[in-house]
């Protein structure tokens, strides 16, 4: 009888191969399916914002986090199944290039890539979102606000430790997703890494590009908003380490972790 799930050799080695397809792959794919990843993580992003606007003062901050995270769990479940490019989970790849099976220069085109196309995608979902009028739902848009600001306040070192700690759990998401089979197993997956990291309160970059300019478009409408709500404040203050951070968390403590285990040497573990 088939198992329905894969072994962490076998999951390594499956995950080894769809980087060299990655790496392959058109151009016009690959920005394709980078511009899709940034509209599906922006869906989760933006549920969990409607789901958490005004449920702290009700249910406790605990129940609101947990509730957050785990429709925001919806995102990567999109990402996964439906078939698209993350950056964050492409730091996997890295498994590939370590192996010798690409270049790092490839590596570093398709994460060039994939950024931009997710950025994109999720500024694009927010300005959707901002047309919709749905913010003006009671407290919807001063969550939005409120959840962009806090963003663009943590100090460059712990926006760059929980964005670590973020992609640690996310890379771990898209491995546990590789290793199922089935459509509920990808979803478990998918669904117990994600909603840790965001009711943990950890920083993801893509999921940033549709919270804070979000925030930022509406905060237009809100006269009074904090002054640390800016451009600037998204860019440097909390993409720039977040991203760092997530590369970070998904080279060192999930693609290297398991090359070593299994790849190191350049022999596959059966």
């Amino acid at each position: 009888m088939d198992k329905n799930f894969l072994t962490p050799a076998e999951t390594v080695r499956t995950i080894m191969e769809n980087g060299k397809r990655v790496a392959s792959q058109p151009l016009s794919r690959t920005v394709v399916l980078s511009l899709l990843a940034g509209f599906y993580i922006a869906f989760g992003a933006e549920l969990a914002t409607v789901v958490s606007a005004g449920t702290a003062d009700k249910l406790g901050q605990g129940i609101a986090r947990l509730l957050a995270g785990s429709v925001f769990s919806l995102g990567l479940m999109l990402v996964v199944i439906c078939g698209a490019e993350l950056f964050t989970g492409n730091s996997l790849l890295t498994k590939t290039a370590l192996l010798g099976e690409i270049t790092w220069g490839k590596l570093l085109e398709n994460w060039a890539v994939v950024l931009l196309g997710n950025f994109v995608g999720s500024l694009f979902f927010a300005w959707l979102m901002y047309r919709s009028n749905l913010w003006q739902a009671p407290l919807i848009a001063e969550q939005a606000i409120a959840i962009a600001t806090a963003k663009t306040q943590l100090p460059f070192d712990v926006a760059l430790v929980r964005g670590i700690l973020c992609n640690w759990l996310v890379c771990l998401a898209v491995f546990m997703a590789t290793a199922a089979r089935d459509i509920p197993g990808k979803m478990l997956a998918c669904f117990g890494p994600i909603m840790a990291f965001v009711a943990s309160g950890f920083e993801h970059s893509i999921a940033n590009m549709y919270f804070i300019p979000t925030g930022l478009l509406l905060a237009r409408e809100f006269p009074g908003t904090d002054p640390s709500l800016t451009w600037s404040n998204f860019f440097i203050g909390n993409l720039l380490p977040v991203t760092l951070g997530n590369i970070i968390g998904g080279v060192v403590f999930v693609a290297f972790a398991y090359w070593f285990i299994h790849l190191r040497g350049g022999k596959v573990d059966p």
